[in-house]
């Protein structure tokens, strides 16, 4: 032990420089991978421990009945709470609002359910108008803070009849203007920042307490939804279904599973922790890679001088313990310092859409991750570098390479046939890591490629919306609750447009198959839909089912259901799966499509009359909906058509939010690349150096043994190129199939063009540049210093 603490004593007066320099790659190393792994953990993780403290809604009950008593869902067994929220918007002044900025129609919001965390300042009064809560952000996006003032500007009521009887919000709002005070700071499950970036003020239940008819009207024509509360959970939707339509009637409700939302959330933070550890296993092996090579060259060094004790009965185990202690030792306080970045990186996360769910944002060092990491990693650093130096004197060269055989048979120069052996061969003596050097290059080339088609396939789905089934730019909105003008003349007027390519009149309605409800449109005309198999439906008993509703039916394209409407009932054969148009009340992946006639076969109305519109390519929305709203209105009714363009999948924005994870990953395995090439040539020219100068001694050229160099850096380039990148297309394209399946969205093979054109010349002209040093070095060799050496 003495021995040994004087060695470490001389280890650090000699070498403190290098030791320092890898205190510091294993602190940054460290950090980078565990700040990834904690932050996993805590984003996977987040909408779990949100729904736990938060008396979380399971069902949202929606429905067209204005008179509707919501008193009687309250009193169905299993129900534990009810907080109806009103339709009719409100505005504030300067504020782009959000969808889901609802205002509550009574004070069991917040207290029975949807209980919120609060990250800043208290919930509102729900006796007082003039106090409000935001979604963290509103503060970011429009520089307030609580305590901060709005101004609400409501309706009158006159304008909600209107906004009633014509089908549209396009109507200013000129009520009263109520000057109200931000109190507070929330989130919960349903009260969390959407996707799109829009902000969300939610007004006390006093507001509609206060200003009723500029919410109802002065006839009460507007109508409100709930959130439902059950003491089941989730287990109990089928129930409270079955008990809706005994009180109702069949169709008259929907009942949306709010878990299908939370699966698609769940997801959606599974998969960007599936990235994070993706990344932190990349970093991990870069980390690795360069440490273990760094350190190795901290003890070969030391091994050397302990070479000369070995004669005074220094033994190999001894001497290797010495070789690696300084390693060792200057990884303890990396380690410390690598944890305490993690630690204070936990500020930061959750990262991505993790971090709209985050109920206890700041601060969060995961002990669970970070401690065993200051034992494992110096003990790791520690015993590799024991490992490396007992082993180093029995390593021998490996058999030679056929491919370097052949090129000297074949005659090739000198300096190319050196240039594959140092590439392709360890050598002799202090052999060069030559396989490591080739493994992480191409590993290095494959995860790249990986990376940038898997984020291709992302930038492809957070662009087009096709990708979910929205083929169409502009949605009509031309009839409510079996009321609207005739929907042939409207399609005849949008239609004569010359920047109109199709239009398709589409009636929805609510159907029940089984114990679940989903709404129908009825398909037939020029639009296109998005399927993932199958085909769309073509008689009058044929269904296509959305990707979410096929699941929760346990159908499968070929099966045959029985699907009930509000005025009869049939069997239709599945003949395809794939999605549907965005509607008030569904998204993408919930409800089906039919033809006319079996629509017809199931409803004599309709709750909503759609006209979806596809647009040619550069066309400009604005100015196109002005234009077709102006030419709609000769159409007797025309007037109450509204019009908007086409409403996007929040998927979509969700997909685009973890876009630079990929490439973040791609970075790194990148650095793996580049490391393991330049690592290699560079210990080729130190440690082959007595090769090189006995060629040189022989006739070898400076030029020449600058080229044998570069012909090895380029051989791994081209190695690396040649099987990484294949196989890194093909690995990206399987992992954006399995990502496409889940989310769900229609799949297309990424193809990264520019990465696969540019991948050649990149590693190639990478490879110079590595090579530029090392081969600078070999044409500049003392021959003599260098032989006298060996």
């Amino acid at each position: 032990m003495t021995f040994l603490l004087l060695w470490l004593r001389h280890e650090f007066r000699v070498r403190w420089r290098g030791l320092a320099v890898l205190a510091l790659l294993v602190a940054f190393a460290t950090a980078t991978v565990l700040a990834a792994l904690a932050a996993a953990r805590r984003g996977e993780s987040a909408l779990d421990r949100l729904r736990a403290v938060t008396l979380p809604a399971d069902v949202q009950v929606l429905t067209q009945d204005p008179s509707f008593d919501w008193d009687l869902v309250r009193s169905l067994p299993g129900v534990a709470a009810v907080a109806p929220f009103l339709t009719t918007p409100f505005y504030v002044e300067g504020v782009e609002l959000g969808w889901n900025s609802t205002p509550p129609a009574g004070p069991g919001i917040w207290q029975g359910i949807e209980r919120p965390v609060l990250l800043d300042g208290r919930l509102p009064d729900p006796a007082r108008a003039d106090e409000v809560v935001v979604l963290p952000r509103f503060l970011e996006r429009y520089g307030k803070r609580a305590g901060d003032s709005l101004t609400i500007i409501l309706h009158r009521p006159e304008d909600v009849d209107l906004l009633a009887d014509a089908d549209t919000t396009q109507i200013r709002a000129r009520g009263p203007r109520v000057t109200a005070r931000i109190v507070g700071v929330i989130r919960s499950p349903q009260f969390t920042d959407p996707s799109d970036g829009e902000a969300v003020v939610i007004p006390s239940p006093g507001l509609f307490t206060r200003y009723p008819a500029n919410f109802l009207g002065t006839r009460g024509v507007t109508f409100t939804n709930a959130l439902v509360r059950l003491r089941g959970g989730a287990s109990g939707v089928a129930d409270l279904r079955r008990r809706l339509t005994e009180l109702t009637g069949p169709s008259r409700l929907k009942v949306r599973d709010l878990s299908l939302v939370y699966r698609d959330r769940d997801r959606l933070v599974a998969y960007e922790a599936a990235v994070l550890r993706a990344f932190a296993l990349a970093a991990l092996a870069a980390a690795a890679f360069m440490i273990a090579q760094y350190a190795a060259r901290l003890t070969d060094v030391s091994r050397a001088e302990l070479r000369a004790l070995r004669a005074a009965g220094l033994g190999p185990r001894r001497a290797a313990a010495a070789a690696a202690a300084g390693s060792a030792v200057a990884a303890v306080p990396g380690t410390l310092l690598g944890v305490a970045g993690a630690g204070v990186a936990s500020i930061w996360m959750p990262i991505g859409a993790a971090a709209a769910f985050e109920p206890a944002p700041g601060l969060d060092a995961d002990w669970l991750i970070l401690l065993p990491a200051l034992l494992i990693v110096p003990v790791v650093i520690g015993t590799g570098a024991c490992l490396y130096a007992l082993t180093a004197n029995a390593r021998t060269a490996v058999r030679r390479s056929v491919l370097v055989d052949g090129a000297a048979r074949l005659g090739w120069p000198v300096a190319m046939v050196a240039g594959l052996r140092f590439a392709l061969e360890r050598g002799r003596g202090q052999a060069t890591p030559v396989r490591s050097a080739m493994v992480g290059s191409v590993a290095g080339v494959l995860g790249v490629m990986a990376a940038l088609t898997f984020s291709a396939g992302i930038a492809d789905a957070a662009s087009n919306p096709v990708r979910y089934g929205q083929t169409h730019q502009l949605v009509a909105f031309i009839g409510l609750n079996g009321t609207g003008p005739a929907p042939r003349e409207i399609l005849t007027v949008l239609t004569a447009d010359p920047a109109v390519t199709g239009a398709d009149a589409r009636k929805s309605a609510t159907v029940t198959a089984g114990d679940i409800t989903f709404p129908v449109y009825s398909v037939g005309g020029p639009v296109p839909v998005t399927l993932v198999r199958g085909r769309p439906p073509a008689a009058a008993d044929e269904i296509a089912l959305a990707v979410g509703t096929a699941g929760r039916l346990a159908a499968a394209e070929g099966d045959r259901i029985w699907v009930s409407g509000s005025d009869g009932s049939r069997e239709f054969l599945v003949s395809g799966i794939g999605f549907v148009p965005i509607g008030p009340d569904n998204d993408y992946n919930d409800g089906a499509l039919i033809t006319p006639d079996g629509y017809d076969a199931l409803f004599s109305s309709f709750d909503a009359g759609l006209a979806v519109i596809t647009l040619r390519p550069g066309t400009e929305l604005g100015e196109t909906i002005t234009r077709l709203k102006t030419a709609v209105r000769a159409v007797p009714g025309g007037d109450r058509v509204s019009m908007l363009p086409a409403l996007v999948p929040l998927q979509l924005a969700q997909i685009q939010g973890v876009r630079g994870l990929p490439v973040a990953l791609g970075v790194f395995l990148g650095v793996l690349a580049l490391a393991a090439a330049a690592h290699a040539v560079t210990a080729t020219v130190r440690r082959r150096r007595h090769e090189i100068a006995v060629m040189r001694a022989l006739g070898l050229t400076p030029a020449q043994s600058r080229a044998a160099v570069l012909t090895q850096a380029l051989t791994l380039a081209a190695v690396a190129v040649g099987i990484g990148a294949p196989l890194g297309v093909a690995l990206g394209r399987a992992l954006w199939r399995v990502v496409a399946e889940s989310t769900p969205l229609s799949y297309v093979p990424p193809s990264p063009l520019a990465a696969i054109l540019l991948i050649a010349p990149a590693a190639l002209a990478a490879a110079v540049v590595l090579a530029a040093l090392p081969a600078h070095s070999a044409g500049r060799f003392r021959l003599a210093g260098v032989l006298r050496a060996e």
